[in-house]
């Protein structure tokens, strides 16, 4: 499988698309100066305690407190909470981990008033971004996530991706681990650590360890609510869980952003950073590699396969709806239990893409077209296994009942991709009236004399529909001509497949559009 990163860079955020074989699987956006996101590490303030829900409110700066439940507290949370009295009485500033006595671990059914009190202070992290109208969500069971290894202060176990079959390969990187971990350090050996020598596995935790060592530093003056230390920016982090033999390439329209990207590709796979390139055309990069095409036929209630098939999907507070229906799709050959089958196998992959592509948390209903062999919903409950296992977020499936409805559950840690595919009539503003068609090319003339003569622009170049186009440069009467003799100067005219028929945009010699 062919994987290609697709990154449009602009002033306000940053937009990943992830295409497998030029198919768009997974679209996020990273704004500026976002904040709360998953991983990121606060110093919190403890403000209501919640005995009947065994959970706490803890005050990180956002305008509705985040949830910290019990089991979210992690076993070590004891020893967390002495290393940071330590920590910011002073006594401890200069203490490492490794010298810190790790006190009892807390008991998996206990209370959690039993553990926290009312404004007190508590590290916590983002494992859930704000959705709607629930504050984030978060956990005292700290980690740091690395390219092979993810690092755990507080605790000493080592543990194993058991995606890594070969009992002596695990064994091999647990002793590599030992030997090497940090006191009072857990680890979790990541699937991509498989046949890594001990020099990349040590580079990766040095690297984790320092991150540690930087909330440390700023513990002592620290005062809640504050952001100690943020998670690596969405575009590393797709890189390095995501980053396999199976990627091919690797396109930024922003230098900066190449740059950097190259950076950290050479840090963390020295021998991919040549498929990192640098997007220079005029065209806009998502138009180039065919993406916004593919975002307009992806999103909205309802989707659209090639052979006709199609899903209507619906939302509501509680969970996701999607309706799968044949559309045209009919073979006359095959009897209807057959018809089903085909078309339920070819929803299932437009079903794992769309939850992927909009990642799509929570509980999931799928209405399937019914079908009255076990068999058959056997073997559509193995295609949508068999499709869902490039989800890299954790998800459970459960075998289609007899009404043909299939539940998924899948986790849900940031909002919702929702992309607004319909627009507003550019040529009458959504009132549903326009001016008049013959009016057209006396409105662009208009425009064109008011640049030229009052901003005194030059160079300029107008974009109509092709459709337009046409019939400004190809008919009996060219209007660049007249306009050469009218104005004084040439005015360039191009096509635009994305724009209406009655609407035109002005460009300037930079290629920058001029807004009327």
């Amino acid at each position: 499988m062919n994987k290609e990163l697709i990154i449009n860079s602009t002033s306000s955020e940053v937009e990943i698309a992830l295409l497998e074989d030029k198919l768009l699987v997974e679209l996020n956006k990273e704004r500026a100066n976002n904040e709360y996101s998953v991983g990121d590490i606060y110093l919190g303030k403890i403000k209501k305690i919640m005995p009947g829900l065994n959970a706490a409110f803890v005050d990180v700066g956002y305008e509705k407190d985040a949830f910290l439940h019990y089991l979210d507290l992690g076993p070590q949370v004891q020893s967390l909470l002495k290393y940071l009295k330590l920590a910011q009485s002073g006594t401890g500033k200069s203490m490492t981990i490794g010298e810190f006595e790790l006190e009892p671990d807390i008991q998996k059914t206990g209370k959690v008033n039993q553990v926290l009190k009312p404004n007190s202070n508590i590290l916590v992290q983002i494992a859930k971004e704000p959705i709607s109208t629930k504050g984030p969500r978060v956990t005292s069971e700290i980690a740091f996530a690395g390219r092979y290894l993810v690092l755990m202060p507080f605790s000493d176990k080592i543990s194993v991706s058991q995606k890594i079959k070969s009992a002596e390969e695990r064994n091999r990187l647990k002793r590599l681990i030992t030997s090497i971990k940090p006191k009072n350090c857990g680890i979790i050996i990541r699937t991509v650590a498989e046949n890594k020598l001990v020099a990349d596995l040590d580079s990766d935790l040095r690297s984790l360890y320092k991150r540690w060592e930087t909330i440390t530093q700023k513990l002592a003056t620290a005062k809640p609510p504050q952001k100690l230390i943020g998670e690596i920016d969405r575009t590393s982090a797709i890189l390095r869980d995501a980053l396999n033999e199976s990627f091919h390439g690797i396109v930024v329209n922003d230098a900066m952003l190449y740059e950097e990207i190259r950076n950290y590709i050479q840090k963390i796979v020295p021998d991919k950073v040549n498929i990192v390139k640098l997007h220079s055309g005029k065209t806009p990069i998502y138009e180039q590699y065919g993406i916004d095409k593919q975002i307009k036929n992806s999103f909205g209630k309802v989707v659209t396969i090639k052979s006709g098939t199609y899903l209507v999907i619906e939302h509501t507070e509680a969970l996701h709806v999607i309706d799968i229906n044949s559309g045209h799709r009919v073979n006359q050959d095959q009897n209807q239990e057959a018809n089903a089958l085909d078309v339920n196998l070819e929803a299932a992959t437009e079903v794992a893409r769309q939850l992927r592509l909009r990642d799509m948390g929570g509980i999931i209903v799928i209405d399937f077209i019914d079908m009255l062999q076990g068999l058959n919903r056997r073997k559509l409950y193995d295609k949508l296994r068999d499709e869902m296992k490039r989800d890299r977020a954790k998800h459970s499936i459960l075998p289609p009942s007899k009404f043909g409805l299939v539940q998924i559950t899948r986790q849900r840690v940031r909002p919702e991709m929702n992309v607004q595919i319909l627009e507003k009539c550019p040529a009458c503003d959504g009132t549903g009236e326009i001016r008049p068609t013959i009016l057209l090319t006396d409105d662009i003339e208009n425009h064109l004399g008011y640049l030229i003569r009052e901003q005194n622009e030059k160079n300029l170049e107008v974009a109509v529909h092709p459709y337009v186009y046409a019939f400004l440069t190809k008919g009996c009467f060219n209007y660049k001509w007249k306009w050469w003799r009218k104005f004084g100067q040439r005015v360039s005219i191009k096509p635009s497949n994305a724009s209406h028929i009655l609407e035109y945009h002005f460009f300037n010699k930079q290629g920058d559009e001029i807004k009327m």
